[in-house]
């Protein structure tokens, strides 16, 4: 058990036999009445946002995160199959479960799986990934002051805005989090 008095930013929780992650906190000292902690939850099991208040000092069960190292091998229809790398076990995760992923993830790619007591939850991503553009306007040279972008298409099929420089076959470094371009790889 823990106390909501100690919420730290990614703390994982068990509210009401649901697993979270803590997005948001805030201790709220109001001048008449109680105390308490307003935050804001993502559910790990089917990726909602909640917000919830706590009275200060409450306990709640504290939910113990298990992440391995896994392999992405191939996908077969709406299936994604993986590869556990120590055991050689493979399992499936369905395109629901790997919605966001799906616009990084390329084969042989090492992830790292997020379970909790042996249910899969879903994958965490590195930080960025490197992914080369398959598709993209030619920069046109001409009289912009400053950032211009265009649209590029990644292999994995997202699309990033990127500065007019990039060209197709281009290898980027693009952020996982927010699925943005950082920089040529």
């Amino acid at each position: 058990m823990i106390s909501v008095n100690d919420f730290k930013t990614g703390l994982t929780v068990e509210v009401e036999g649901d697993i979270f992650t803590v997005l948001d906190f805030q201790h709220v000292k109001p001048g008449k009445g109680a105390a308490f902690v307003r935050s804001k939850l993502k559910n790990l099991r089917n990726g909602n946002t909640v917000e919830r208040t706590f009275r200060a000092g409450e306990t709640i069960g504290r939910a113990i995160i298990e992440n391995r190292g896994v392999q992405y091998l191939y996908a077969s229809g709406a299936e994604h199959v993986f590869m556990d790398n120590e055991t050689y076990d493979q399992f499936e995760l369905t395109a629901k479960q790997l919605e966001w992923e799906l616009n990084f993830l390329r084969e042989n790619m090492t992830v790292n799986i997020v379970s909790y007591q042996g249910e899969i939850l879903g994958i965490n991503l590195p930080t960025s990934v490197e992914l080369k553009v398959t598709e993209t306007e030619p920069g046109v040279k001409g009289n912009t002051a400053q950032g211009a972008t265009k649209a590029a298409t990644l292999e994995t099929g997202h699309t990033v805005h990127v500065p007019l420089f990039i060209n197709e076959g281009d290898v980027l470094l693009i952020d996982t989090r927010e699925g943005k371009y950082i920089s040529r790889a």
